[in-house]
């Protein structure tokens, strides 16, 4: 049995008219487990927050030790930027379509709940990335990632150059729509839609995958999780992008160096107890299903 949590922060995904039905019934059924509930400021706008302490996302982060998050991954994803760096626990109510980071299905949520709330939980570690861009020696811009960091065209229909160095050395110069960087929990989003391989989540890994390369010789490589990725841009006429999570996004200018390395915390991620990595894939892939 794990410790038990007693402060219970709340993020919503907004725009979804399921979310307010599923965060009453949540609300209605922690307050019976007598934890302390915060909500996230946000709420204000979508819910009845009766009287509950409502909290910008940074200071939701340090006054709780667990994060439900109801959504989708995208908005676990969202969540996990900010409050995998203050040491928050995250389990996601799934209202999305995939689920492979929100397991949890609002039908079955308090059955569930009594469980981890209670300590009987599975607890995953799950590698963050962290880029920034140095442009003539000074950092403009840094993000957080849980899926990967981007490296992309944007507003033209013609291909970047990039130059691709590992701690130092020099991997490849290469002619591509762009670079995705990946985490294992990366793996089985853009990364796979690129050709990419799966990556069990606790491998110490990082994935590096082309998007649509000039040459067929640019292919996937798979590196140790602590190297330090420098990714330049070689066109004087490029116009590129740096995303992260396919969330946030930053311009970048020609002569710009694009640093990506792992982050020093880690997403403590929340499943309950029957929790099955290999059965999540053959569910989302059909793996194992005789035709």
């Amino acid at each position: 049995m794990h410790n038990e949590f007693t402060r219970i922060g709340l993020i919503s995904k907004t725009g979804d008219p399921r979310v307010r039905d599923t965060l009453h019934r949540l609300i209605d059924y922690l307050r019976g487990r007598e934890v302390e509930i915060l909500l996230e400021a946000d709420m204000r706008s979508r819910i009845d927050t009766a009287g509950l302490p409502l909290l910008e996302r940074q200071a939701l982060a340090e006054a709780c030790d667990l994060a439900i998050v109801v959504g989708g991954d995208g908005t676990l994803l969202n969540a996990a930027r900010v409050l995998a760096p203050a040491g928050v626990a995250l389990i996601g109510i799934n209202l999305g379509r995939l689920g492979f980071l929100t397991d949890v299905l609002p039908e079955g949520m308090t059955d569930q709940l009594d469980r981890i709330l209670g300590g009987d939980y599975r607890e995953e570690s799950r590698t963050l990335l962290h880029a920034s861009v140095l442009r003539d020696g000074r950092v403009v811009d840094e993000s957080n990632a849980l899926n990967d960091v981007v490296v992309h065209k944007w507003d033209i229909a013609r291909m970047i150059e990039l130059e691709v160095h590992i701690d130092g050395n020099l991997l490849s110069t290469q002619r591509a729509d762009g670079l995705i960087v990946c985490t294992p929990t990366g793996s089985t989003a853009y990364a796979l839609s690129g050709g990419g391989p799966i990556l069990h989540p606790r491998l110490d890994a990082i994935g590096l995958v082309p998007i649509c390369p000039h040459s067929l010789n640019n292919r996937p490589i798979v590196i140790d999780d602590a190297a330090v990725i420098d990714i330049a841009l070689r066109d004087a006429a490029t116009k590129a992008q740096v995303t992260s999570d396919g969330q946030v996004n930053f311009t970048l200018m020609p002569g710009d160096r694009v640093r990506v390395c792992r982050h020093e915390h880690r997403l403590r991620l929340i499943h309950p107890p029957e929790y099955d990595y290999f059965g999540i894939l053959q569910r989302k892939f059909g793996w194992g299903v005789h035709s």
